[in-house]
């Protein structure tokens, strides 16, 4: 009973504590491995693609602040991909600041999946730069995205960092969460490659570009993996940064969450090899990463049973379960009247709920969770 225990939170605390803490010692010992002198000379062409199903207003707005970058605008473009599912398919009056910019049509039957592809056949430039409508570039942004990705013939994308912004007095737990996922994906791709990139903020070789599977839910995990199998690197360039003000409520964000996780199993199912440690060289990362986070609440749901049967069993102190039950709830109490306790509990229990539904969705192969 004691293994029923201290195996799944031993699983759980490695997941959460103990990887961090391994990768980021070995990409110590590993070091930078970019170099500023390695991607001297001329500027590549670059296109931008935003692939979005938002209204006029907010588009000709973001299409401003991508243009307000220090890349050299005579070697750039920006492409708008609008999903088949808007209308109408043309904005008048986008004005780019002197940088080209070109409206398309994304494929039928809509999606962001299908919008990349066609922004992508429309791209004219050798290294691509991914942006989301909500997300705000900093102006150098796109240059260090260029940098990195030309530091190294082997780099096959560079993902810049999502960057939440905190409400002013609250505790986010997006934010928390996304400052160690910066760090990580920082930590991992020193060592060989970031597991996945940020949709919001990345670039890739246009050379590499595969079109994406209509239906696809995480393009930004999917794409990169993809590279990784072909024997490319994932870098990370946490000084290339997509500032995003928007706050979610839990209810919102458990959406977002179990739609993202849903998105990893069907990765699993759609591009198997990388569940397999010899096809995929950053196995261990992948597994631990996103499959060992995703079993997270049902490795404590094992953990708690093993207590409940252990209390049942042994009546520790010669106390019953029920007293048990009353002292641990007692001591809980102290968590629960602080606001930002409160509130990181609330995100917490919200966050092992998306993990089950993704669960749940993808046991089911139910991968159409854009309305869940």
């Amino acid at each position: 009973m004691t293994v029923l225990i201290l195996l799944p939170l031993a699983l759980v605390a490695f997941t959460w504590l103990g990887y961090p803490i391994v990768v980021a010692a070995a990409a110590r010992l590993r070091g930078d491995r970019t170099s500023a002198e390695d991607s001297a000379g001329p500027n590549p062409s670059v296109t931008v693609i935003l692939a979005t199903i938002g209204d006029d207003t907010e588009i000709a707005e973001r299409v401003r602040n991508i243009a307000a970058t220090r890349y050299p605008h005579s070697s750039m473009d920006i492409v708008v991909s609008l999903d088949a599912r808007r209308t109408p398919d043309s904005i008048a009056g986008l004005e780019g600041n002197g940088v080209r910019v070109s409206i398309v049509r994304g494929d039928q039957p809509g999606g962001k999946a299908v919008a990349l592809n066609a922004g992508v056949r429309t791209a004219r430039g050798e290294i691509l730069v991914f942006a989301d409508l909500a997300q705000r570039f900093d102006e150098a942004t796109i240059p260090l995205l260029v940098d990195a990705l030309r530091s190294d013939d082997r780099m096959g994308a560079v993902s810049g960092a999502l960057h939440i912004s905190k409400a002013a007095g609250r505790f986010s737990a997006a934010s928390l969460y996304w400052r160690m996922e910066r760090r990580l994906r920082r930590d991992e791709a020193r060592v060989h490659s970031a597991v996945g990139v940020t949709g919001a903020v990345y670039a890739m070789r246009r050379a590499l570009w595969a079109p994406l599977p209509n239906g696809l839910i995480l393009d930004d995990l999917y794409a990169p993996m993809q590279l990784v199998l072909r024997g490319y690197r994932i870098g990370f360039e946490e000084r290339a940064l997509a500032h995003d003000a928007r706050h979610f409520a839990p209810r919102d964000e458990y959406r977002r969450k179990a739609r993202t996780l849903t998105g990893v199993l069907q990765l699993c199912a759609w591009l198997p090899a990388v569940l397999g440690p010899i096809r995929n060289p950053i196995w261990v990362q992948f597994v631990t990463h996103k499959l060992l986070r995703l079993a997270t609440p049902w490795l404590l749901l094992l953990a708690a049973v093993g207590v409940a049967v252990h209390l049942a069993g042994a009546r520790p102190f010669g106390l019953s379960p029920w007293i048990w039950g009353v002292a641990i709830a007692t001591a809980a109490v102290p968590v629960f009247s602080s606001r930002r306790m409160r509130e990181g509990v609330v995100g917490t229990l919200y966050m092992q709920a998306a993990m089950v539904k993704a669960t749940v969705n993808g046991l089911r192969g139910h991968w159409d969770v854009w309305q869940n």
